[in-house]
């Protein structure tokens, strides 16, 4: 097949780019649904929610990663051009043993959050809601890991609008489990916190189920039959992924650390200061989500070449998302420097005279966002292109690195160490992120004297 030209590499990354990245934004909706149900059980339930939900996202996120490791597998198998078929099927449902093995080690690891809250001198009361939330919520690991290894397998095979379709669906399956477990509506019990946790186990298995019968109905992702003869092990392709996605996982962690404590640090500074970080920190999660599907697009498209020993599309590929990453950011970072408010107003009320304090940091954290928009959105999409290359190791160490060094080191000293405080912290993260960007930037541009890819193939001149 003859290597895409650079516009029909765009187009290629940006058809499969976009409906991941509307399916991140959904999936950020379907949390903003919990958290709106909870919201009207009271301060405490949802406070108690917000504490759980960060050591299980922080956790499920990190097995994302490593389950989503089969990606630039699939796809380098199908640029190989070889019968595919079985290569697929296997590390499919590898990624699906894997999901149900470290799902359970995730689950484990999740109950030791009362432990955590105490030692952390949270509130009896917090620690008694939170846990009967926890205990529940846990449960909907495993479906919701299952549910990563199928949304990555469709949109390698060229079917990522199925991704979007499908947590369009949850959003809604999501809204109608909560109304009826949280309140007890249509001779639902009303379970109250857990029964938030009962409607998100509800989504995650409705979305896998949902899952399954797309590929099931589909002829081009029915063919390769994924769940045929599941209890079959593959110990090298399940291995594979392993170490291709422990970094992953590592690396998430290390980003969703810093941060975490870039909260803490927040809240040492000020309850107004964490407030306005929490609202501006929303903000910018909301643009990454764009670039976030294009690397996702990325490691696809150049594990595609990667597989078919091209190393002209594979330049092609990083590049052209590497240029659509970084080419939205730069809209993103104008949209928080010129209408700051309309922004904010999607959160609260900008106007209102109890939010005075908190808009006034929250519009000064907005302008340091919109400086590491680009930053953040070109170690995204790289990050992205180096996986489609397999290359996970050296990115975790740079991510590790470049984050909690430069970038926790320069937000703990302009924090409390200078006026700047709140603003501090913000340039501490744009920092961490700044000098990520940079060295994986160059790591990409110097993949193949690194003998990141392939060498018995034209020259590669970028």
């Amino acid at each position: 097949m003859e290597t895409p030209s650079w516009r029909g590499e765009l187009a290629a990354t940006l058809r499969l780019g976009w409906p991941l990245a509307a399916a991140n934004l959904l999936q950020m909706l379907t949390y903003a649904v919990d958290v709106i149900f909870i919201g009207r059980l009271g301060e405490a339930p949802l406070a108690a929610s917000a504490i759980v939900v960060a050591l299980f996202g922080l956790v499920l996120w990190a097995l994302s990663g490593l389950t989503g490791a089969v990606a630039p597998l699939i796809a380098e198998a199908l640029g190989a051009r070889a019968p595919a078929l079985r290569i697929v099927r296997r590390a499919t449902r590898m990624a699906l043993w894997l999901a149900v093995i470290t799902g359970a080690l995730g689950m484990a690891a999740c109950l030791a959050l009362p432990a955590l809250m105490r030692a952390t001198g949270q509130e009896s009361a917090i620690i008694s809601l939170a846990n009967e939330y926890n205990r529940v919520l846990i449960w909907s690991m495993i479906p919701m890991l299952i549910v990563n290894v199928l949304r990555t397998f469709v949109s390698a095979l060229g079917r990522p609008l199925f991704a979007t379709v499908i947590t369009a669906g949850g959003i809604g399956v999501n809204a109608l489990a909560n109304y009826a477990f949280i309140f007890g509506n249509w001779g639902a019990p009303a379970l109250g916190l857990a029964g938030a946790a009962v409607a998100t186990i509800t989504t995650g298995v409705v979305t896998a189920l949902a899952y399954i019968v797309a590929i099931r109905l589909d002829p081009r992702l029915h063919v390769y039959h994924i769940f045929g003869n599941v209890w079959r092990p593959d110990w090298q392709r399940l291995r594979q992924i392993v170490v291709i996605g422990t970094p992953i996982g590592l690396t998430i962690t290390a980003e969703a650390g810093i941060f975490g404590a870039a909260a803490f640090l927040m809240g040492r500074i000020g309850a107004t200061e964490l407030a306005a970080h929490t609202i501006a920190l929303q903000i910018a999660a909301l643009a990454f989500q764009v670039p976030f599907g294009i690397g996702q697009a990325a490691t696809i498209r150049v594990g595609y070449h990667y597989g078919a020993r091209d190393p002209v599309g594979i330049r092609r590929a990083g590049w052209s998302g590497i240029a659509l990453g970084a080419g939205f950011m730069v809209a993103t970072a104008l949209a928080m420097l010129l209408a700051p408010v309309p922004l904010l107003a999607i959160y609260i009320d900008p106007f209102a005279a109890a939010n005075a304090g908190l808009v006034v940091f929250a519009l000064r954290f907005l302008k340091v966002a919109a400086a590491f928009q680009l930053v953040d959105g070109i170690q995204a999409v790289a990050a992205g292109a180096l996986r489609g290359l397999q290359d996970t190791r050296v990115p975790m160490t740079i991510a590790a690195f470049a984050y909690w060094v430069p970038g926790f080191g320069t937000a703990l000293f302009l924090g409390f160490y200078t006026p700047l405080r709140g603003t501090g912290v913000w340039i501490g993260l744009a920092t961490g992120l700044g000098v990520a960007a940079a060295l994986l930037l160059w790591r990409w541009a110097r993949r193949r004297d690194l003998g990141l890819t392939v060498t018995d193939a034209p020259a590669d001149p970028a």
